[in-house]
C-alpha cells in the first residue's frame, strides 16, 4: 500500500466513522489552538513593547535619566524608601550635563501629570496627560506635527505660554475647527495653541492624542512639579551603538554632580528602552518556558484519546482486517494503514487548532489592547506537533492490528 492510498483509505474511515474522528481530533485540536493563541499573543505583544511601546514611552536611541525607575514591579518597603530619599532632577541638572555631554546627541527635559485643559465656549477636558517639555523633546520622540509647529527653543527658553495638543484634545475642544491660534486654558493659564500632533493612537488602551505638551518653563512649571523639578532628562543618540557609551557618560557625569563616592550607589536611574523592557522579557521568557510543558500535557491526552479511540477502531475492524491479510496484505501494510489514519486525524485537528488558536488571539486582540501578530514558524510546529502524536499514538494499535491472525480475525462476529 503507498502513501496516497493509505491517505485515501484514513479519509474514508473518517467519513464512515465522523464522531469517531470528532473525539480523535478533539484532544490535538485543543492542544494545538494553546499552542498558536499563545503564541500569537506573545509575539505580538514582544512587537509591540519594541516598537510602539518603547517608541512612544522612550523614544528610539535615548538614555533616561530619572530619579527612580520608570517601570516598578514587586518592589518592596524599603525600596520606596530609598527611592524617596533620592533628590529630585532639576533644570539645572539638566542644563550642567548636556553642557558636558561629549557623546553625540541632543538632550531634552520632560514632566508629566493629569491635568484640566478648558477651551472656548466653556469646553473642558479632564486627565489630559499635561507636559513640560523643552523644544527637543519634539525631536527625541519622533512626534509628528499635522497642523501648525511645535514650540521653538526660544519660546522654551522663554518659558512663553504656547502648547501643542494631541489630535483627541484639539478635536473635542475645537469640534472640526482649525485649533492653531486659538487660545486653551490649562489650570487657568492661558495658552496659545501653536501645533496639533498627528493621530498616535493608544497604547495599552490607552489614548496618546489625550495630551498637552508646553515648554517646561512655562506656567506649568511648578504644577507638574515642584519649581524647576523635572521627572526625565533624555539624551537620543544618532544611532544605537552610541547608546553604551552615552549610557556611561551620563552616569559618570551625575556621580559628579551628586559628589558619589566610589563606593556609593547611584542616587539616581540611567535607562535605555531596553532596559526599561527588561521586565516584559523576564515575563516573556518565563511564558516561553511554561509553554511546552502547558502543552505537552493538553497533547498528551490528545494522544491518549486517539490511541484508545484507535484501539476501538481496530476492535471493530477485526474481520476487515482479516479479510485484507487473507487477501496479500502485509504486515507493514496494516501497520501503516493505521499509523496513517492516526496522523491524518490529529493532523487535521492540528489545522483545526491552527485556525481556532489564531480565531481566538484575535478575538482577545479585538476585546484588549494586547495585540496579536501571528509567527510563521509556530504554525509549522502546531502541524509537526500534530501529526507526530498521531503517529505516536497509533503505534500500538497499529502493531495490534498488524499481529492479528487473519484466521481468527476472520470468525470476528
Amino acid at each position: 500500500m503507498n502513501l496516497v492510498e493509505a491517505i485515501r483509505t484514513a479519509l474514508a474511515m473518517i467519513r464512515a466513522h465522523k464522531l469517531r474522528a470528532f473525539f480523535t481530533v478533539l484532544g490535538t485540536v485543543v492542544g494545538v489552538t494553546f499552542l498558536i493563541a499563545v503564541i500569537t499573543l506573545i509575539t505580538g505583544m514582544d512587537d509591540y513593547m519594541k516598537k510602539d511601546f518603547a517608541g512612544q514611552v522612550y523614544g528610539f536611541n535615548t538614555v533616561q535619566l530619572r530619579s527612580r525607575p520608570s517601570v516598578i514591579m514587586n518592589a518592596s518597603t524599603e525600596e520606596w524608601r530609598a527611592w524617596r530619599r533620592r533628590p529630585r532632577l532639576t533644570f539645572d541638572d539638566a542644563t550642567w550635563i548636556s553642557d558636558r555631554m561629549e557623546t553625540p546627541g541632543v538632550a531634552a527635559i520632560s514632566s508629566s501629570i493629569g491635568g484640566r485643559v478648558q477651551g472656548p465656549r466653556g469646553l473642558a477636558i479632564d486627565n489630559v496627560r499635561v507636559t513640560g517639555a523643552s523644544a527637543s523633546y519634539f525631536r527625541i520622540r519622533d512626534t509628528a506635527i499635522e497642523q501648525g509647529r511645535p514650540f521653538s527653543d526660544q519660546e522654551a527658553e522663554r518659558g512663553l505660554p504656547v502648547v501643542v495638543l494631541g489630535r483627541e484634545v484639539a478635536d473635542k475642544l475645537f469640534e472640526g475647527r482649525g485649533a492653531v491660534g486659538q487660545t486653551v486654558r490649562i489650570q487657568n493659564f492661558p495658552y496659545q495653541v501653536v501645533g496639533v500632533l498627528e493621530k498616535q493612537g493608544s497604547l495599552f488602551g490607552m489614548s496618546m492624542d489625550n495630551v498637552a505638551i508646553a515648554p517646561a518653563r512655562s506656567a506649568v512649571n511648578g504644577f507638574v512639579n515642584p519649581h524647576n523639578v523635572v521627572d526625565e532628562i533624555t539624551f537620543k543618540v544618532p544611532e544605537a551603538r552610541y547608546l553604551p557609551v552615552a549610557m556611561t557618560e551620563m552616569e559618570g557625569w551625575m556621580r559628579i554632580r551628586h559628589r558619589l563616592r566610589p563606593d556609593q550607589v547611584n542616587s539616581f536611574e540611567v535607562e535605555t528602552a531596553e532596559a526599561g523592557l527588561s521586565f516584559w522579557t523576564r515575563i516573556s521568557q518565563i511564558m516561553m518556558v511554561a509553554l511546552p510543558g502547558l502543552v505537552a500535557i493538553s497533547l498528551l491526552v490528545g494522544a491518549v484519546v486517539i490511541m484508545n479511540i484507535m484501539l476501538v477502531s481496530v476492535t471493530d475492524r477485526t474481520r476487515e482486517i482479516g479479510l485484507r491479510k487473507s487477501l496479500g496484505a502485509r504486515r507493514r501494510d496494516i501497520r501503516l494503514q493505521f499509523l496513517i489514519e492516526a496522523g491524518t486525524l490529529s493532523g487535521i485537528g492540528g489545522l483545526l487548532g491552527i485556525g481556532a488558536g489564531v480565531a481566538l488571539a484575535a478575538a482577545v486582540s479585538a476585546i484588549s489592547p494586547i495585540p496579536a501578530q501571528v509567527a510563521p514558524w509556530s504554525v509549522g510546529l502546531a502541524i509537526l506537533l500534530g501529526v507526530g502524536v498521531g503517529l505516536a499514538a497509533g503505534v500500538y494499535p497499529a502493531v495490534r492490528a498488524a499481529r492479528l491472525d487473519p484466521i481468527v480475525a476472520l470468525r470476528q462476529e
